[in-house]
């Protein structure tokens, strides 16, 4: 068998850690199944048709089959009871899309795993990875199996979720001749092995996958995972409180009615028939079903954006989103680094003089010179030898193109020690042993200020150093500074042998006697759609924050390309730490652009900008970002590049790390809102007349208008309307050019209850009209019910053409791209016509025959009702943003 190589920052390794091929990977996926534990599975057609079943719209209609059947009209029944079927059909239409989304956001919050194939690094859906593939771990990742580590550096997990202890555990490498041993029990520091579920909280390490699934430690405990839930949110509330009010009303309503009308004349199971028209006329259950559909259904629209909404609240909240405070790295920016330039100095003395400087975009074809070789070297040397991360990528990038052939890379040297960056010092060291074990080096790398204060700059040095950051930020450049500190010979407490244990090095960085090698600037293209998506928020009233680590000019220069607001000046985090958080409350009025910020400094600027009554949609990838996202009313992680416990954290996953999805999220967010709020008013005020010409009747002791079958077909067109045809209805082109919504505005609120009355007022105005009239001139009953019915139907065909716009009706209707719409009222005026004129179905329908007078009254109701509906529109126009003139660009 050929043996593989393969370079993975940890060593040279054998082909075991080149991982699985392709092929391999994809029997084994065969053989063992996915990598999940039982967990809430998408529910069969049996199970959603039974759940329909239980619904109380179709008890009552079965009820009422049954009634007829009783009373010897077998005939009414049998349709009624093909109504059932009917509707359960348009239902598990509406389940079966609902759970189809459901399903797709499944997949998509699927944890994510970091493997090695072919000898490639490939970025998976965690219920993917089988046995024998390595994983790559590294700060904040969710190990996705049990696994054996083959090698690390500094690696600690957090195994509380099986052992209940919540102190990280150190984990070391297994021994070659051990790694057949069978994996020991979760707990304990210095074992090789790694758990389904747990938290790597420091270091990186690669390591083969032992058990997936139910075979893992978390599937022999009995863990389920439960996917992912729309669990009940702010809105879904509201429903429920009013639907439990609504059905306390519904339920005496029906039953008064029945009594009322046995006991005035004396058919008490036409009473019964009676109470169960207005049952169905007025029962809310349609209500928390839309709520339910809406928020699934936008969920997998705005996944289709690629964005994951994890949490179901943060779908109605995007609408609310008044402020977006995003990273710049990789959000604004491509997150594709290329060096752009060097300035290197050949000793800490030339502190004294100037530097030498080679911008490699004036030399994109000649050679490096030497004097900046060692420069490049130790960037490389400072750096993961398989590097993940895009700064060190472009460092290794500009050593193979350049350093190729010199004696400056070294693919043979041992990694003994990684000293991380942390809070305290923004700079990392690696210490390096050469292949003879003769030559010992350490390189370090990391922001400017915190190199200088390794090297033990003096203040004059520090200042000269500044100036110098400073003008390569102001070119829109990444600044980071690099060091070295050579030990001639080993410590005398680190043998040379390289097998040794290096735990005997010192415990800081500053141990060492570093010196100062330069400057690299490093360039990072802003992305295309970035500055339109800037725009498109100031239009919609949306305030962008950007928060960087780098220097205020380097964020300044972005802002310009970016056309970001600039209000004020530039705010650094050690500003930020300066101040207490009253003076940051009043200084974040005023400031758009957060420099030299580090991401615990995030969740003070989440909690002012709360403070003020902003609602923060906050973007983070890292494990200190997790607070402040979790903190902000809507978390967004990044999916390319954070870290699992960010994407915890967080209510939305960006999935491309594209600001332009974050906004188109939001227009998504608010579109959705608004068709939920269509769909609510449609359905209130639709109920107002069914309701009342069910009720009146009789109260006054007329004929009854509607029957069991006539509400039955009334929801033929209800339910479509409500779920399908006013969920699909595309965005209105004004919808982000008006301030952000409340975001304790109800979907329910006073006004919106109002226009919904005053719109089903207005239909059962006419409706009883027309059916006092007929039966003044003496039509006959039929005839009043069918005028008044085919009335109801023109105004409801009506009124969901007109809920389809928030602005006036026009021509411009006919070019919708809503095919739903026109199936919907194409089909309710074909079946009204079947009801109408085909003899059977009307006398089951208890019609008369209508003429061409007959159908023109009618027509003109339903003209009168849109009218009324239009001219209603003119109290819900929403405002427009008037764009402040005290915002200045960057």
């Amino acid at each position: 068998m050929e043996v593989s190589v393969v370079n993975h920052g940890f060593g040279v390794l054998s082909n075991t850690e080149a991982g699985l091929s392709e092929q391999e990977a994809i029997a084994r996926l065969k053989q063992d199944g996915y990598n999940e534990l039982p967990s809430a599975r998408s529910r069969n057609l049996l199970a959603i048709a039974w759940d329909i079943a239980q619904d109380p719209i179709f008890l009552l209609l079965v009820g009422g089959g049954i009634i007829y059947w009783i009373l010897g009209d077998l005939q009414e029944g049998l349709i009624l009871l093909g109504f059932v079927f009917f509707i359960m059909g348009i239902s598990l239409y509406q389940e079966g899309k609902t759970e189809h989304a459901m399903e797709a956001l499944r997949n998509l919050s699927s944890p994510r795993a970091l493997v090695i194939r072919d000898g490639q690094r490939q970025r998976i859906t965690g219920r993917e990875v089988v046995r024998g593939d390595v994983l790559v771990l590294a700060e904040g990742d969710r190990v996705p199996a049990d696994a054996i580590v083959l090698s690390c550096s500094n690696l600690s997990t957090d195994e509380s979720l099986l052992t209940g202890e919540s102190v990280p555990v150190r984990k070391v490498a297994a021994d070659i001749d051990a790694q057949d041993d069978k994996m020991a029990r979760p707990g304990g520091d210095d074992l090789p092995f790694v758990y389904s579920g747990t938290l790597v909280v420091q270091g990186q390490g690669l390591a083969q996958v032992r058990a997936i699934g139910t075979q893992t430690e978390m599937g022999t405990i009995g863990n389920a995972l439960q996917g992912l839930k729309l669990e009940a949110t702010p809105l879904q509330q509201e429903m429920t409180r009013l639907v439990n009010r609504l059905l306390g009303i519904a339920l005496s309503l029906c039953v008064a009615i029945v009594v009322i009308y046995g006991l005035t004349q004396g058919h008490w199971l036409q009473g019964i028939l009676a109470g169960i028209t207005l049952a169905m006329a007025i029962l809310p259950n349609e209500f928390p079903v839309v709520v339910t559909i809406f928020l699934a259904l936008g969920a997998w629209r705005i996944s289709k954006r690629q964005v994951l909404a994890r949490r179901a609240s943060a779908v109605e909240t995007l609408g609310s989103a008044t402020v977006l405070c995003v990273d710049k790295t990789g959000t604004l920016t491509l997150n594709q680094m290329a060096v752009q330039q060097l300035l290197a100095y050949e000793s800490t003395n030339d502190q004294a003089e100037k530097p030498h400087t080679y911008d490699l975009s004036l030399h994109t074809r000649e050679p490096l010179p030497e004097t900046v070789h060692p420069l490049v070297e130790f960037c490389i040397l400072a750096s993961q030898r398989d590097p993940f991360d895009p700064m060190e990528r472009a460092f290794k990038q500009l050593g193979d193109r350049y350093l190729a052939d010199t004696e400056h890379l070294h693919n043979d040297w041992q990694l003994l020690r990684e000293y991380p960056l942390s809070p305290q010092l923004l700079a990392m060291s690696h210490v390096w042993r050469s292949a003879d074990g003769q030559q010992y080096e350490i390189a370090s790398k990391g922001a400017p200020e915190a190199i200088a204060d390794l090297c033990h700059f003096t203040p004059d040095q520090q200042q000269k150093l500044a100036l110098q950051v400073s003008q390569m930020a102001d070119q829109g450049l990444r600044v980071l500074g690099v060091a070295k500190a050579p030990l001639d010979t080993p410590p005398p407490s680190l043998p040379p042998h390289p097998s040794l244990n290096p735990q005997h090095l010192p415990d800081q960085q500053h141990d060492f006697p570093f010196q100062f090698l330069g400057l690299v600037g490093l360039s990072d293209p802003v992305r295309p759609t970035v500055a339109e998506a800037i725009q498109e928020c100031y239009t919609a009233g949306i305030r962008v924050v950007m928060i960087t680590g780098d220097y205020p000019g380097t964020a300044q220069t972005i802002a310009r390309q970016i056309g970001l607001m600039q209000m004020g000046a530039i705010m650094t985090g050690a500003e930020l730490d300066a101040m207490d958080d009253a003076e940051l409350q009043q200084r974040i009025q005023s400031t758009n652009i957060f420099a030299r910020a580090v991401p615990e400094q995030k969740l003070r600027l989440v909690k002012a900008l709360k403070a003020k009554g902003e609602v923060v949609a906050m973007t983070g990838d890292g494990v200190n970002d997790a607070p402040a996202l979790k903190a902000a009313q809507i978390g967004i992680a990044m999916g390319q590049r954070g870290t699992d416990v960010a994407r915890e954290a967080a209510a939305l996953v960006l999935l491309d790390d594209d600001f332009s999805s974050i906004v188109q999220a939001v227009k998504l967010g608010r579109r959705i809102f608004d068709n939920l709020r269509k769909a609510m008013v449609y359905l209130l005020a639709i109920h107002i007349p069914i309701a009342g010409m069910s009720l009146i009747p009789v109260l006054f002791k007329l004929p009854l208008v509607l029957l069991p079958v006539h509400v039955a077909f009334l929801h033929l067109i209800i339910d479509p309307a409500c779920s399908i045809v006013l969920e699909a209805e595309p965005a209105d082109p004004s919808v982000m050019q008006r301030p952000p919504r409340p975001s304790k505005e109800p979907l329910f609120g006073r006004k919106t209850v109002n226009i919904a009355l005053l719109k089903g007022g207005g239909i059962l105005a006419i409706a009883l009209i027309i059916f006092v009239i007929a039966l003044y001139r003496g039509q006959g009953e039929l005839d009043a019910r069918a005028l008044t019915f085919t009335t109801l139907i023109l105004a409801n065909l009506g009124l969901i053409l007109s809920e389809s716009s928030n602005s006036r009706l026009s021509l411009s209707i006919l070019k919708s791209p809503n095919v739903s719409l026109w199936w919907v009222m194409g089909g309710g005026l074909f079946f009204l016509g079947m009801v109408l004129y085909i003899p059977v179905l009307r006398r089951l329908f208890s019609f008369a025959l209508l003429h061409p007078i007959d159908l023109v009254i009618c027509l003109i109701g339903g003209l009168i009702c849109l009218i009324w509906f239009e001219q209603l529109k003119g109290l819900t126009q929403p405002r427009k943003v008037v764009k402040s003139s005290s915002r200045k660009p960057a």
